[in-house]
């Protein structure tokens, strides 16, 4: 009876001392566990892309101003039907050329006040705007051409008011590329912290994605920071992902 009871309270001893085992193996995997969870790093992933743009435009503003609208809408067709021809000669195709109809502007005043000369000036009550628009395929030419059409048209007493612009690709189309690039240029900066303090890189935490910025001669966003390119015809996007990975042992 008495070897029955010592039995018995071995094995009630050795279940307690198993059941201690176990409870501090938990308690220390759940301190170590809890441990890691504040074991970070924060790394950031820069990616960059220049975007060439797909097409140019060369906008030829043409304009006349007087007080009889007729005669300045008769005016300004017969420049811009002189610079078309001048186009025509120089080789531009008119499936390029696209122009608009004119457009008349009341300005519903003969004079101004003039608070230097302290008198009444005269000035045109209308003015009449008609604007050609050149398609050019060739972006890296189109400013040099822009320049080219100007200076001939001033020399034919055709002067107009001249600009370039430049039709670039959506950002949707490179954001996807842009996104996991950054992406892996943090996980890579992540793993070499990691190996530098002798420890393993994780899961990811949190992770956020900065917006795209965008540089360029006609288009700078104030938190850019890249250099914008010199070419007109072309644009840098940048995007700057940030990653808190865990880490490990």
């Amino acid at each position: 009876m008495e070897n029955k009871k010592e039995l018995s309270t071995i094995i009630v001893g050795l279940l307690i001392a198993i059941s201690l085992m176990f409870l501090g193996y938990f308690i220390y995997k759940g301190l170590k566990s809890f441990s890691d969870k504040d074991r970070v790093v924060t790394v950031k992933g820069l990616a960059e892309k220049e975007i060439k743009a797909t097409e140019a435009y060369i906008n030829i503003k043409v304009s006349s101003s007087g007080d009889k609208p007729q005669e300045i809408i008769s005016t300004t067709n017969k420049n811009i039907d002189n610079i078309l021809s001048y186009l025509k000669e120089k080789g531009y195709k008119e499936s390029n050329i696209k122009t608009e109809e004119v457009s008349i502007y009341d300005g519903k005043e003969y004079y101004r006040y003039d608070y230097n000369l302290k008198q009444n000036i005269k000035i045109d009550r209308y003015k009449a705007t008609r604007t050609i628009r050149i398609t050019i395929n060739e972006v890296e030419k189109a400013s040099t051409m822009s320049n080219n059409i100007d200076l001939d048209l001033i020399s034919k007493n055709l002067s107009s008011d001249i600009n370039c612009d430049y039709k670039f690709p959506e950002l949707n189309s490179v954001k996807p590329a842009l996104i996991a690039e950054s992406t892996k240029n943090a996980r890579l900066s992540g793993e070499q912290f990691s190996n530098d303090s002798k420890s393993k890189l994780g899961k990811i935490k949190t992770a956020s994605q900065g917006q795209i910025s965008i540089v360029g001669t006609y288009y700078y966003e104030e938190e850019a920071t890249s250099s914008a390119p010199k070419e007109p015809y072309l644009q840098k996007a940048r995007v700057v992902s940030t990653i808190v990975f865990f880490l490990e042992d």
